[in-house]
């Protein structure tokens, strides 16, 4: 009878470290399951931006801010306030006295088609390859236009920074529109070695 009682005791000893030991099991996976994962561990999707400007930037959602406000790990411009801003641009020539803004302002949907933009070259050649994106087409175009230098480093007007598709349209709306973009525009010639001031200033 002993045998039996101490074998019984044995047997329960084992039961009870058993249960023990699942309970401990289920205790520390329903901890583990229950972490949050979304904390600390953010993916943070990086924007493209400007890299041109002192102080203002342009990211690839159109957004422009202070330079200072972007947020230092994504490079995004804060939500706050509008996408899409044409300040200080001629909506008719599409050109713009501010390179961000130029940037900003392309990404309009009104004045640029993404489906325009992604199959058109980057240059001229056949191998050319076409851009990648929207921001890259803004971001390039904007950068530098032949259309909106009078001769080397002399620009036609403030309105420098022009986004508008390169026309391969007939030569009459390509004239309309250069001359809407010279409206208002004087343009002055000097002779050869004269300052581009001293000639402005003699004509007034």
């Amino acid at each position: 009878m002993e045998v039996s009682a101490s074998a019984s005791k044995r047997r329960n000893n084992i039961g009870i470290k058993n249960l023990l030991l699942i309970l401990l099991f289920f205790h520390f996976s329903s901890t583990i399951t229950a972490i949050r994962k979304d904390v600390g561990f953010q993916i943070i999707h990086p924007c493209k931006t400007t890299v041109q400007g002192r102080y203002l930037l342009s990211d690839d959602n159109g957004c422009v801010r202070n330079a200072t406000s972007v947020n230092s790990r994504s490079r995004c411009c804060p939500q706050r306030g509008e996408k899409v801003s044409c300040h200080g641009c001629n909506l008719l020539s599409q050109c713009c006295n501010s390179y961000e803004y130029c940037v900003s302002c392309c990404f309009n949907p009104a004045l640029i088609s993404k489906e325009q933009v992604v199959k058109m070259k980057v240059a001229k050649p056949a191998t050319a390859r076409t851009y990648s994106s929207v921001f890259d087409y803004c971001a390039g175009r904007c950068c530098h236009s032949s259309e909106s230098v009078v001769h080397e480093n002399a620009y036609i007007s403030d309105f420098h920074h022009c986004f508008s598709l390169p026309s391969s349209s007939s030569a009459g709306k390509n004239s309309t529109l250069t001359e809407a973009r010279l409206s208002g525009i004087n343009v002055v010639v000097g002779r050869q070695g004269e300052s581009c001031n001293s000639v402005c200033k003699s004509r007034g």
